[in-house]
C-alpha cells in the first residue's frame, strides 16, 4: 500500500526546508471559515468553520462517534446490563489489546503502509517477558519488560528496512512476518523448558496486575487530577506560547471546552470504577491500572506524533512523499522507524495480553492484527496515508470491543461479532473514500 501523491495533508505556518509541513492537530485545533484563508479567531468561528467542513464531506471522527452512540443505545435497550458499571470495566478492559495494536498500525497506516505481524511479534515479546521473569533467568519484572520491548522493536525495525530498503511492498513483507514469526513463537515456546504445554504461566504479580490489578479509590482521584491538570496546564502553555510568537492558535474558549470535556470524562470514569463491581460478595473497586497504561501510552504517541519534527514528516511523507523527499526528509529511516515503533507497540499489546490472560501461549487469536488495522480505520485513520490520530485508533478500539461485549450479553457468538465488524469496517471506509472523493471534486472545481 502507497502514499497517493495527490492528497496533500493540512498545513502550519511552519516548514522545513522552505516547504510547509503538516501539524497532526492542525485540523482540530483551527478551524477555517468559509473562506481557507480567514482563521477562527473566537468559539463562534469554530462552530461555524466545523459545520462548514462537515457540509463539505470532512466529517472527521463524527462516523465513529455516532456509530458509538448507536451501538451503546441498541445493546443498552437490547440488555440493561450493557451500562452497568462492571460491564463497563470490562468493556473497556477488552479494548486495551486491540488499543495498543491499533495505535502501532496508526504510525505505518499514515505512510499508506501496514503491518500484518503485530501479532505473533507480540507473542514474542510476551514469552520473553515471561520467561525471564521466571527461573532460571529471574529478571527484575520491569528488566524483563525491556528485554521483551527490545525484541519486538527489533523485528519491527528489520522489517521496515526490507520494505524501505529493498522496496518489497510492506503487504508482502508483514505477511511473511506473519507466518513466519508464528515459526518462530512455536520454536521458541517447545524449547523454553518453562513452556508447559506451549502455555508460559505469569509468575510475576505486578507483570500480573497491570491489567487486572486497580488503584484504590482514593488513588483513582488523584491520578484522575493529576492528569486533568496535566492536560490543562499543557493546553495552556501551548496556547499562550503560540500567540506569544504570533503563530496561529486556538481560541481560548475552544481550549476551555476541551479541559472540560477531560474532566467531566475523568470524573465519570472514576465514579464509574468507584462503583463496587465483584461477584460472589466479593468487593472490587477502583480504576483498573491499565486504563492509565493506556492514557499515557497514546498519550506519548499523540505528542510523538502531533508535536515532533518526527510526527510531523510522518504526516508529510504520507500525505505527499515525492514533497516530502524534495524538502530534504530522509524517506528511508522515517519509515524504518515507524515500523520499528509498531514493533514496540506490538509489544506493548502482546505484554497487556499476557497479564489479562494471566499466560502467554502458541495458541494466540490471529484475528487481533484484523482487529487493529480494523480498530485504526474505523476510528478515522485513512488507509491512504496522511490523516489519523492515535485517539482515532482509541475510538475504534471501542467500537469493536463494543460490539464483541454487547453480542455476547446477546449471546451470540463469534461468528455474528466478525459479520458486524466487518459491516462497521466497511462502512468507516466507504465514508472515507466517499469524502476524499468530494474533497478532490470541490478542490479541482475551485481551481
Amino acid at each position: 500500500m502507497r502514499p497517493n501523491p495527490s492528497i496533500a495533508p493540512d498545513r502550519t505556518a511552519g516548514g522545513v526546508g522552505g516547504v510547509e509541513t503538516l501539524d497532526a492537530d492542525a485540523a482540530s485545533d483551527i478551524a477555517l471559515t468559509t473562506s481557507p484563508e480567514v482563521v477562527a479567531a473566537t468559539l463562534g468561528d469554530v462552530v461555524r468553520g466545523w459545520w462548514v467542513r462537515v457540509r463539505s464531506g470532512e466529517s472527521g471522527v463524527l462516523p465513529v462517534l455516532g456509530g458509538l452512540v448507536a451501538i451503546v443505545v441498541i445493546f443498552q435497550v437490547s440488555n440493561s446490563l450493557f451500562l452497568s458499571a462492571g460491564n463497563i470495566v470490562n468493556l473497556l478492559i477488552q479494548a486495551v489489546v486491540f488499543m495498543m495494536f491499533s495505535v502501532g498500525e496508526v504510525f505505518v497506516l499514515l505512510l499508506g503502509e501496514i503491518d500484518l505481524s503485530v501479532v505473533y511479534v507480540s507473542g514474542i515479546g510476551a514469552g520473553l517477558t515471561a520467561a525471564l521473569v521466571a527461573p532460571p533467568f529471574n529478571l527484575t519484572w520491569w528488566l524483563a519488560i525491556l528485554a521483551g520491548l527490545a525484541g519486538t522493536t527489533i523485528v519491527g525495525f528489520i522489517q521496515g528496512t526490507l520494505i524501505t530498503r529493498l522496496g518489497l511492498p510492506s503487504f508482502i513483507v508483514t505477511l511473511g512476518g506473519f507466518i513466519g514469526w508464528e515459526g518462530v513463537m512455536l520454536w521458541m515456546f517447545d524449547h523454553l523448558q518453562i513452556a508447559t504445554g506451549g502455555v508460559i504461566e505469569i509468575s510475576n504479580n505486578i507483570l500480573n496486575d497491570l491489567v487486572n490489578g486497580t488503584l484504590t479509590p482514593a488513588a483513582s482521584w488523584i491520578v484522575m487530577i493529576v492528569a486533568v491538570g496535566l492536560f490543562a496546564g499543557l493546553n495552556v502553555f501551548r496556547d499562550a506560547n503560540r500567540k506569544s510568537r504570533g503563530l496561529v492558535a486556538p481560541p481560548w474558549g475552544l481550549t476551555g471546552l476541551k479541559i472540560a470535556a477531560v474532566a467531566v470524562a475523568g470524573v465519570a470514569l472514576v465514579l464509574i470504577c468507584d462503583v463496587n463491581r465483584g461477584s460472589h460478595g466479593g468487593h472490587v473497586t477502583g480504576v483498573p491500572w491499565a486504563i492509565p497504561i493506556v492514557l499515557v501510552v497514546v498519550a506519548l504517541a499523540t505528542f510523538v506524533l502531533g508535536r515532533t519534527r518526527f510526527g510531523r514528516y510522518i504526516y508529510a511523507i504520507g500525505g505527499n512523499a515525492e514533497a516530502a523527499r524534495r524538502a530534504g526528509i530522509n524517506l528511508t529511516w522515517i519509515r524504518t522507524a515507524a515500523f520499528a515503533i509498531t514493533g514496540l507497540m506490538a509489544g506493548v499489546g502482546g505484554i497487556m495480553y499476557l497479564s489479562w490472560l494471566g499466560s502467554i501461549s502458541t495458541g494466540i487469536d490471529s484475528n487481533y492484527v484484523l482487529y487493529s488495522v480494523a480498530a485504526a480505520v474505523i476510528g478515522g485513520t485513512s488507509l491512504f496515508g496522511g490523516r489519523g490520530k492515535p485517539v482515532h485508533a482509541v475510538l475504534g478500539s471501542l467500537v469493536i470491543a463494543a460490539i464483541a461485549n454487547g453480542l455476547g450479553l446477546l449471546g451470540m457468538g463469534a461468528a455474528a461479532t466478525d459479520m458486524v465488524t466487518a459491516l462497521v469496517l466497511v462502512s468507516a471506509v466507504t465514508v472515507d473514500s466517499v469524502a476524499r472523493r468530494g474533497s478532490a471534486v470541490r478542490g479541482a472545481a475551485r481551481r
